[in-house]
């Protein structure tokens, strides 16, 4: 099956060394349960692994698709024809637009540990949000996605 050019599918997952952090905080309860015996030192290493596990991968993993003429970023969802031209952020705009030039306004899809992103102008009068700022490793794959899905909008 061939995917039409106006599609793109990406997963943003936790970098490894916050997986290695989890693994060393379940080792802490470990360590914290060792006086009261081995049952209970295994239960705070599989407890304190899983649930700091767990915890990693819910904020650590975020989705960014376009499809069905829709940009879906996390739990948001735009029409692309409500957006404008999507501008491709190296790391060094992408770390601005998060910093000084942010809009408290603006829907962000930020995970620090992504250094590129994509802005897009929301062009719908009614949404009072300046824009969409979405992190992404594919920049340009994104930008071209919705560029492409926009034209097929139109």
């Amino acid at each position: 099956m061939q995917l039409s050019p106006a599609h793109h599918d990406e997963r943003l997952t936790a970098p490894r060394s916050w997986w290695a952090i989890a693994a060393l905080t379940g080792l802490a309860c470990a360590l914290v349960m060792l006086p009261l015996g081995t049952l209970p030192l295994l239960a705070g290493l599989v407890g304190g692994t899983a649930l700091t596990g767990m915890l990693v991968s819910s904020y650590g993993s975020a989705r960014v698709r376009v499809v069905n003429g829709a940009l879906a970023a996390g739990e948001a969802r735009i029409p692309v024809t409500a957006l404008g031209e999507p501008v491709v952020l190296d790391a060094e705009e992408a770390r601005a637009w998060r910093t000084y030039k942010a809009d408290t306004r603006a829907f962000m899809l930020l995970r620090s540990y992504v250094p590129t992103a994509v802005r897009v102008e929301v062009t719908d009068p009614a949404d009072p949000t300046p824009y969409v700022y979405v992190s992404t490793r594919e920049p340009e794959a994104l930008a071209a996605a919705i560029r492409s899905a926009r034209t097929e909008a139109e």
